[in-house]
């Protein structure tokens, strides 16, 4: 065998491992943005509905607590986050505005 030959089969005994192994990382690191993901759009989840509550309740809300509302519902959204969320949205848009 020629010293290419070598040089070819050393590499393909070293790279198919090695290819594997990037392959397995891979998979696990999206196992991990996809659990931080979810984990990120029940936190907001939680916060919109508690803040819908709140305004609600008060029967208004302010012009920094709606931009804050829509904010995090479109991270929520952008995350993959239904509709019951979007109905709450559009009860607080109603909302009367005030400082």
């Amino acid at each position: 065998m020629d010293l290419m030959g070598i040089v070819a089969e050393l590499l393909t005994v070293i790279l198919t491992p090695l290819m594997g192994y990037i392959a397995w990382l891979l998979k696990q690191q999206k196992k991990d943005r996809d659990a931080n993901s979810k984990g990120t759009m029940l936190l907001l989840r939680v916060q919109l509905i508690e803040y819908h509550e709140k305004w609600t309740k008060r029967g208004y809300i302010t012009r920094h607590g709606l931009q804050n509302f829509i904010e995090m519902y479109d991270a929520y959204h952008a995350l993959g986050g239904n509709g019951m969320v979007t109905h709450l949205l559009e009860e607080v848009r109603e909302l009367q505005i005030e400082t």
